[in-house]
């Protein structure tokens, strides 16, 4: 991590981001891509608000860290505020935030997690997280968005490959449900300037969803979450204007910048 020289990307200096789930993994390199850009950036955390330290000492003069959990839209809605606060503007929103499969188990990789011995809560909190996070998150950041004709929204997701595992309910039905909303929300936001787009790395990532047990393979092929960085830059800039409604893979993305950026998918 760097200091608080902006590198500058010419489409990304001055913009305004919140990244949720910002402590770690996805969420911390996407918030340090961004903010290295030159965006000023929000990063937030539900459980563990130290884990934002390394975000908050990264650029102190463009990055925010609050305490916040998605699963309450009072919380949303305060981010929202908050960021129109402290910076005046709110460009950008990735919805990162999630919970993963080690709610349900720990061993959810080496024991396969039957979705008739899931505990209630634990099923209820990564919906609440994963699908109703999203929606509450977006909600608060479409008003100023479409005020300012002009805005981007990033979810997070997960390959289908993984939305369909045995063993994996309810995490990949809840990024399923995301992905469909996703599509939907870039209809109901089109020719607004306002555009929705989903992310994902293309395999396991090392981030904290992943448990210490795990297959020697699995461990052996984790991706770096730096991967996702570069096609977010391209979606959370003015070089995406139209690109709505798109699904993108960070691990198929091309190494040159540019119209090559944009994917078939």
């Amino acid at each position: 991590m760097g200091g608080d020289a902006v590198e500058g990307d010419p489409d990304l200096v001055g913009r305004v981001a919140i990244v949720t789930g910002a402590g770690r993994g996805l969420g911390l390199a996407m918030a340090s891509g961004l903010a290295l850009a030159g965006c000023r950036v929000v990063g937030t955390q539900a459980r563990n608000p130290s884990e934002l330290l390394a975000l908050a000492a990264f650029a102190p003069d463009r990055v925010l860290t609050l305490r916040a959990d998605v699963s309450d839209p009072g919380d949303c809605e305060r981010l929202v505020e908050a960021a129109l606060s402290r910076f005046g503007r709110l460009d950008i929103l990735v919805n990162n935030a999630g919970r993963g499969m080690r709610t349900i188990s720990e061993r959810f990789l080496v024991e396969p997690a039957r979705f008739w011995h899931a505990d209630i809560n634990a099923w209820r909190t990564i919906v609440d997280t994963n699908v109703n996070g999203p929606f509450y998150m977006a909600r608060a950041a479409v008003p100023p968005m479409l005020k300012a004709g002009w805005g981007r929204i990033v979810n997070i997701s997960i390959s289908h490959e993984t939305m369909r595992r045995s063993g994996f309910s309810p995490y990949g039905p809840s990024k399923a449900a995301l992905e469909s909303a996703s599509v939907i929300w870039a209809q109901d936001l089109a020719g607004t300037g306002v555009t929705v787009n989903v992310l994902l790395p293309g395999g396991a990532t090392r981030t904290g969803m992943i448990p210490k047990e795990m297959p020697a393979q699995l461990a052996s092929s984790l991706l770096d979450p730096a991967i996702v960085v570069p096609p977010l830059l391209y979606l959370a800039s003015a070089r995406s204007d139209g690109v709505t409604g798109r699904r993108f893979v960070a691990k198929s993305w091309p190494a040159v910048e540019g119209a090559g950026w944009v994917l078939p998918e």
